[in-house]
């Protein structure tokens, strides 16, 4: 005979459901032994070169949640979708940007949501409870509390993909002593299917599973700050924050449910972005049109260097001016790319901006970027004619 009787893991998920949160699983706090090694390997093995915050001590501290909060027996993992309007249409001279930017910040909305939720487990307990939140910037493992507590399973994307939302989430995790009875992992897979893999520009995704950091758009876009490889930068295309295009060919996300979340609704523009705007955009302007966004970190300087790289791949004549303007900026970083995207547009008018900057240029990076660039644009011009 079926108890109809409400438990508190019960309480816990309406309470988390009634806050907004779209999936709820739970897990014990035991270390999370394999994900530990696979996380020391891809150390190992290079990588994870680019964040120098990502050290084998925190890889240590992230799969151990006893570690992170004293007396830890249960961690309550949540997913939020942000899948909420479709892309705005682009114009010759916009970018794109990763979906999950779109609207607000995540960290923010999600952690007032998550400090709420933490003084409801007491009414529902009736206890003090401690308890510890994570969203995406502190040494918690969210992927792997996810896939054991029955969230989701693992794309070879690297992605937590749902049966009910796709990988269109946000993760969040609650590290608990509240003593809870555990959910069961899913048995979902993959399969057979590498369309991530083989749809990813700059072949990131060296394995299933497995990511080199340092060729991932999402991370040449955002965590990177000097120059974007020269090779690398045809195949960043025209996303100027983030990188989408293993979520959108992945077959699971086809029939994703949409979010309801208004804090993740598009704010208007940000979807494509204007890139000659943001060529001209000073530090005011740009705090306070990206108040509260996630786009704020790449800083200005980075979405600058992000918007020359889309306009040369955009191949649009009419940025010239707009970039031959950048070839004029403080900064070195935009000069460089500025130079590059001439170069990448090509054209005689093209070249008489570079070479009249080449005749002014002290920097000598910026100056053997311009000489590659011009050399490069006089070999198409040759070909053309």
């Amino acid at each position: 005979m079926r108890s109809n009787t409400i438990t508190v893991e019960d309480q816990v998920k309406e309470c988390a459901y009634s806050l907004g949160f779209d999936i709820v699983g739970i897990t014990g706090a035991e270390p999370f032994v394999n994900d530990e090694r696979a996380a020391l390997k891809r150390i190992d093995d290079g990588h994870m070169n680019g964040y120098s915050w990502y050290t084998k001590d925190r890889v240590q501290k992230m799969n151990r949640p006893e570690l992170l909060l004293e007396g830890a027996r249960s961690v309550i993992s949540l997913a939020t979708s942000y899948l909420t309007t479709d892309p705005d249409t682009t114009a010759p001279n916009s970018g794109r940007v990763a979906r999950y930017a779109w609207g607000d910040d995540y960290h923010k909305v999600l952690k007032t949501k998550l400090k709420e939720f933490c003084m409801k487990l007491e009414i529902i307990t009736g206890e003090k409870v401690h308890s510890r939140i994570f969203v995406d910037d502190g040494p918690m493992n969210d992927r792997a509390a996810a896939r054991r507590s029955g969230v989701g399973w693992f794309g070879k994307n690297t992605n937590i993909l749902t049966p009910s939302h796709g990988s269109w989430v946000f993760l969040a995790q609650v590290i608990t002593d509240l003593n809870l009875k555990p959910d069961v992992p899913l048995k979902k897979t993959c399969g057979n299917c590498v369309r991530c893999i083989d749809d990813c520009p700059t072949g990131a995704i060296v394995a299933p599973y497995v990511i080199d950091n340092e060729k991932c758009i999402s991370y040449l876009t955002i965590e990177l700050r000097g120059a974007v490889p020269r090779k690398l930068r045809p195949l960043v295309g025209d996303w100027i924050f983030g990188c989408d295009i293993c979520q959108d060919v992945c077959p699971v996300n086809r029939k994703a449910s949409k979010s309801s979340q208004l804090s993740f609704q598009q704010r208007p523009g940000f979807s494509t972005p204007d890139l000659v705007e943001i060529l001209n955009m000073d530090q005011t302007e740009f705090s306070k049109k990206f108040k509260d966004s996630a786009i704020k970190r790449t800083k200005l300087l980075g979405l600058k260097r992000n918007a020359c790289i889309a306009l040369g791949n955009n191949g649009d004549i009419a940025s010239i001016p707009a970039l031959s303007n950048a070839l004029k900026a403080e900064e070195s970083l935009i000069r460089i790319h500025a130079a590059w995207a001439l170069g990448r547009i090509g054209g005689e008018k093209a070249i008489a901006i570079l070479e009249n900057a080449l005749a002014s240029e002290k920097d000598m990076e910026t100056i053997d970027e311009i000489r590659l660039s011009i050399n490069e644009s006089k070999v198409n011009l040759v070909k053309e004619e």
